[in-house]
């Protein structure tokens, strides 16, 4: 910090003594051991909040910069989750009209072959159909 050499110190020391006194240099020197230390750890503590405020700062940061890659993926996700969703219903639709086709094929025969809804079978075993004229009794 400061470039003294061991001659200046000797010499600040010297007019000390002369200035101060011998008897009272040894508590101004104490005092001043006292107040140095003093400024020394108020640098220290000064430095160590300037650190912290730079990591937090890069911290910050880099929350930042997480956050928007994580929303450009979600973003991607989602695009990739519609594109998935619209082929999906792309295929299903082209499925449906020729299952629909084979539904109405297959069907469609079942029902000439089939009794009408409204017959039932009669005491011979025979259908018959009812109608609202038949009320004769057995």
């Amino acid at each position: 910090m400061f470039d003294v050499s061991f001659s200046e110190l000797l010499l600040i020391g010297v007019v000390a003594l002369i200035v101060i006194g011998p008897e009272r240099l040894p508590r101004v020197a104490r005092t001043a051991g006292h107040l140095l230390g003093r400024a020394q750890r108020y640098v220290s503590d000064i430095k160590s909040d300037i650190q912290r405020e730079i990591e937090a700062s890069e911290i910050s940061d880099l929350k930042d910069d997480l956050e928007s890659a994580s929303s450009a993926l979600k973003s991607s996700f989602e695009e990739t989750e519609k594109s998935l969703q619209q082929s999906a219903h792309d295929i299903e639709k082209s499925f449906q009209h020729p299952l629909d086709e084979a539904t109405s094929q297959i069907t469609a025969p079942q029902t000439s072959k089939t009794t009408p809804s409204n017959a039932t079978p009669n005491k011979n075993g025979n259908q018959s159909k009812l109608s609202a004229t038949d009320d004769d009794g057995p």
